[in-house]
């Protein structure tokens, strides 16, 4: 597997002694506070998702696998297809294109996770999916970039994070299984934290997100190729992985779920292995693509759920307005009712205590009809 970052010469080996350029003094910063905060922001989310989480749902999953596969496929197939499309289709310069595609090639990101919740997906399918993905890229990641870049004359290494993968699935996987212990044991306090988890996730999401702006800002150049493709590709991701969901049956939950997998990516896994293959001096031209994609999937993130909201409050709204509708009606219906019954016995107390026979009044009125009552389903 090799890369090359210029049309003209090979990338020269990443060196300690080399010094930094302007625009990435303050890269260390930008490492410090993506690793810490992210891996805090990881565990602390996973644990108060997990609580959401059903041992016999995710059994289920686990022994029928057709929402995961699908996943998978979204996650591996589609999206590697997308970034080679879009390099070539943008004509990016080689450093550029590689970027991309190891974007594409990256496995699911835990900010999938949070949004499912907050749209009502399938949490159970949406941690599955993500576990299964970190795990299938330590075979999938180098698979995909070979596929997609032996026909490129590349010569510069490219590095495979396994560490990083390793850690991802120990911040996945253990604070999991905690939350799911805790929704077994204690159902009731389960929800609760489910709830503060998903607002401090949400908070945490954008503390990442200013942060990683602010501190990465001379790593922003002006190239409006690379920013239109990290603001079209998550949407592509979102869209396609949508409709395979709904092309293979799976159900409108599901959908949901398979949609925000597979357009959210693993902004960390991405950045890392960027600075595991370049230099410093090649990392200006990179770096810049898997940040902007980061944020994009951010505010793409939040207008979904935004829709989603919208769509179940008005949704909701319909409801009860027919509800009320319905129970005006019934509520009327029984008080015309209950006039007529009294109106109707009271004419009969009336017959009852004036002596002799009754008149033709009187009969006439004991053969009116009595009012039924109603009821409004």
């Amino acid at each position: 597997m090799r890369a090359n970052c210029s049309s003209s010469s090979a990338c020269p080996a990443n060196s300690s002694e080399e010094e930094l350029p302007v625009g990435l003094e303050v890269h260390g910063n930008l490492e410090l506070v993506f690793t810490v905060v992210s891996t805090v922001m990881m565990g602390l989310l996973m644990f108060s998702l997990g609580c959401s989480v059903e041992i016999r749902k995710l059994w289920s999953h686990i022994r029928r696998p057709w929402g995961i596969a699908v996943g998978l496929l979204c996650q591996f197939g589609l999206m590697p297809f997308t970034a080679y499309l879009l390099a070539i289709s943008f004509s990016l310069k080689p450093v550029q294109a590689i970027a991309v595609l190891l974007m594409g090639c990256c496995p699911g990101g835990t900010i999938s996770n949070i949004f499912t919740f907050w749209v009502d997906g399938d949490m159970d399918l949406s941690i599955s999916m993500t576990t299964c993905s970190t795990v299938a890229a330590l075979g999938m990641m180098p698979l995909c970039i070979y596929l997609y870049t032996w026909s490129w004359s590349l010569q510069q290494n490219l590095t495979v994070p396994y560490q990083n993968i390793g850690i991802t699935l120990v911040c996945l996987t253990i604070p999991v299984a905690f939350g799911v212990y805790v929704n077994y044991r204690w159902p009731k306090q389960s929800k609760i934290i489910l709830k503060i988890g998903a607002i401090v996730g949400g908070v945490l999401l954008l503390v990442v997100a200013v942060a990683g702006v602010v501190l990465a800002k001379g790593s922003w150049n002006s190239d409006i190729t690379l920013l239109t493709i990290s603001f079209i590709f998550p949407l592509i991701g979102h869209v396609t992985g949508f409709l395979l969901a709904l092309f293979t049956h799976q159900s409108w939950q599901r959908c949901r779920t398979i949609s925000l997998e597979t357009g959210a990516q693993n902004i960390q896994m991405c950045i890392t292995m960027l600075q595991l293959s370049f230099t410093a001096e090649h990392l200006v031209q990179m770096l810049s693509f898997p940040l902007a994609y980061g944020l994009f999937q951010l505010i793409d993130g939040f207008l979904i759920v935004a829709a989603y909201q919208t769509y179940k409050r008005r949704l909701k709204n319909k409801h009860g307005k027919r509800n009320s509708g319905c129970t005006e009606v019934c509520h009327t219906r029984k008080l015309t009712s209950s006039k007529e019954t009294n109106a109707f016995l009271e004419v009969n107390e009336e017959g009852a205590v004036t002596p002799g026979p009754p008149g033709p009044m009187d009969c006439h009125r004991a053969l009116e009809p009595v009012g039924h009552i109603t009821s409004c389903e």
